[in-house]
């Protein structure tokens, strides 16, 4: 279990905030973290690393201290058995891709390499400098050296930082099933940040949403954005245009006076609408269907 309080002052677009955080995530947990630019899921994740130092806050993983601002405990990042996965990869440029996986091992642990090269498909890679690999294989290789951080410890946390959004649509797929795969059978506790709500749905097994440094809704993915309770008293009259699928949810596009806009459903929702009918809609619902 890992026990998380934290407290620190932030800037944001719309001035001064402060995240203020206060959640539990289960061992072995897929755990996405949702919410618009600057809501705070990147601070969490470096001071989760400890990369970042809260002004106040706890973090205790599996009954072990690694923060506690009121007693002046706070372990450096090489102290946490953390691997973290940036957007930009942040590979050593000259060394090999076996030389930037086994970095991160302990000089124990070295017979771990060429199980996690061939985990992450990087074997016949192992010998090549970054410069010469793919946007997909670099990845591969920042997640293989993250997962060197943690293999070996109880602990077992990888964080995520949007490290799927630059690759396109069909290599971000094989490597989201690469991800649950590894999630899986290493017995990972894991954190993704990410703004795609396809990748959240398929990953997940919980989300917390961010806004402004705070949690606005948790759950599992399908509760938070698909099963919101409505509560608007305004309901429009709407034509079904078109029915499309991305990833594990639908988008709807529909026709609401001279307006089209699209909303997401889900495939029971889908199952009952067919291109050219009508429906009511409540304004404020997420997820907004009413069948006539």
């Amino acid at each position: 279990m890992i026990e998380i309080s934290l407290r620190h002052p932030m800037q944001t677009a719309s001035g001064p905030e402060w995240l203020e955080l206060d959640l539990s995530i289960p061992n072995q947990d897929f755990c996405a973290l949702s919410g618009s630019s600057g809501a705070g899921k990147t601070t969490l994740l470096r001071m989760l690393a400890g990369l970042s130092v809260p002004q106040s806050g706890r973090i205790v993983v599996n009954g072990e201290v690694w923060l506690d601002t009121a007693r002046s405990v706070c372990r450096q990042p090489q102290q946490r058995a953390v691997g973290m996965v940036f957007q930009d990869y942040a590979l050593f440029p000259n060394l090999t891709v076996a030389q930037n996986v086994g970095y991160a091992l302990a000089h124990d642990q070295q017979d771990s390499l060429q199980r996690l090269l061939a985990l992450n498909e990087l074997t016949a890679l192992s010998q090549r400098l970054p410069g010469s690999l793919s946007g997909g294989q670099k990845q591969r290789v920042a997640l293989a050296r993250a997962l060197a951080r943690v293999i070996g410890s109880p602990a077992r946390l990888l964080l995520l930082d949007e490290p799927l959004s630059a690759l396109d649509v069909s290599l971000r797929a094989q490597l989201q099933d690469s991800l649950a795969s590894l999630h899986a059978e290493l017995g990972l506790t894991t954190l993704l940040v990410s703004h795609d709500l396809g990748e959240i749905f398929k990953l997940a097994q919980t989300v917390f949403v961010l806004e402004r440094g705070r949690i606005q809704r948790y759950g599992i993915p399908a509760e938070v954005f698909l099963r919101q309770k409505m509560q608007g008293q305004l309901q429009l009259r709407a034509q079904v245009l078109a029915i499309r699928q991305e990833e594990v949810i639908f988008i709807v596009s529909l026709l609401v006076g001279q307006d089209i806009i699209e909303i997401m459903a889900s495939a029971s929702e889908v199952a009952q609408l067919q291109t050219g009918a009508h429906i009511t809609i409540s304004t404020k619902a997420f997820s907004p269907l009413i069948f006539a």
